[in-house]
């Protein structure tokens, strides 16, 4: 008989991440693009990796005690991270969700055991009904409960600086030009930057992220419909002066790019996903042939198949036209739509 300890627990499985080269896509003259598949992690998401750093924090620290409750606002992702690893030391979650978020994702807390609060997406980050505002309220009313808080929270790019960074360098063999990824509470463009730039200042650290957040259009801050990036204030957990560049993506772009993706390279890809390849292509095709792209895609698509790999949301939203939701059907379900009545 085996003896268990030989075998690991799912946390074990966090990291070591493969990268992949990108084929159809690529076009002739552009810099070779390398994608960073986070959504090899146990929990399907880039989060999983500060997840278990972000509690082990909190413990050393006496914030964290035993049968405590970690209240936490998340697009999801960060959830499940902290989840799988409040599961195993027996701690309670509640995560405060924007209401914008996929029901798949809300479900997919509740699946772990979560207790889920959804709050309004469109008011200010200071207003007392916004997702942050009510972990604050619940952290300070619930019993032995401690907010980890993500977005202040320096064991998040810590978590990048020491495990991503170095573990994407030794995989490209220390070849690398440009780093494209998103930019949400900024850990991982923060961590990954640092690291990068300390093995080589000429490499290019480029944010990605829609209209309306703060980090490219802070003039204009609004809503967009993509998920997981983006921010209406300034986390201190991110390091501005690190990103050289940013390209703005709008939604339309990214969700057609994680469309592209998905149809012409096999690989189901979340729509912020989308809006860092769109930005990776831009930049391999100003680089052109010879240098090298690594493009981190943070989490997978199965949490958002009701929304961006849905036609009809794409089109009740104006992200496509009828002629785009038609090319994402299948041409022999057509007939199956017609007779279902189904219009779109």
């Amino acid at each position: 008989m085996s003896n268990a300890s030989e075998f690991p627990v799912i946390t074990d499985l966090i990291g070591d991440t493969p990268i992949v080269r990108l084929q159809r896509m690529q076009e002739p003259g552009m810099a070779e693009v390398l994608l960073k598949l986070e959504m090899f992690n146990p929990g399907y998401s880039v989060k999983d990796r500060i997840g278990a750093r972000l509690i082990d924090a909190a413990e050393r620290d006496g914030l964290l005690t035993p049968g405590g409750t970690i209240v936490e606002p998340t697009s999801g992702n960060t959830g499940v991270g902290l989840a799988m690893t409040a599961i195993q030391r027996g701690y309670r979650c509640v995560f405060v969700m924007p209401d914008k978020i996929s029901v798949e994702k809300q479900n997919l807390l509740r699946a772990y055991g979560a207790e889920v609060v959804v709050c309004p997406t469109s008011v200010d980050a200071d207003d007392p009904r916004s997702y942050y505002s009510v972990s604050d309220k619940l952290a300070a009313e619930l019993p032995n409960a401690v907010k980890l808080n993500q977005y202040e929270n320096q064991a998040n790019p810590l978590t990048h600086l020491e495990t991503t960074g170095p573990e994407l360098w030794a995989q490209v063999g220390g070849r690398i030009d440009a780093f494209v990824c998103g930019v949400g509470t900024g850990g991982t463009a923060t961590g990954v930057g640092q690291f990068l730039k300390a093995q080589d200042p000429s490499i290019q650290i480029i944010g990605c992220d829609p209209p309306g957040s703060i980090y490219v259009t802070p003039e204009d801050i609004h809503s967009y419909f993509v998920e997981g990036i983006g921010e209406d204030f300034w986390p201190g957990t991110f390091q501005y002066d690190i990103v050289d560049r940013w390209i703005t993506v709008e939604d339309r772009d990214s969700f057609r790019t994680a469309h592209r993706l998905a149809r012409e390279e096999g690989i189901l890809a979340g729509g912020s996903c989308g809006t860092a390849l769109f930005g990776a292509l831009q930049v391999a095709r100003e680089l052109g042939e010879g240098k090298r792209v690594v493009c981190l895609l943070p989490d997978s698509g199965r949490g958002y198949l009701s929304k961006v790999y849905n036609p009809q949301w794409l089109l009740e939203r104006n992200l496509i036209d009828a002629d785009e939701a038609l090319e994402m059907v299948p041409n022999e379900a057509h007939e199956l739509l017609d007779a279902a009545g189904v219009v779109l």
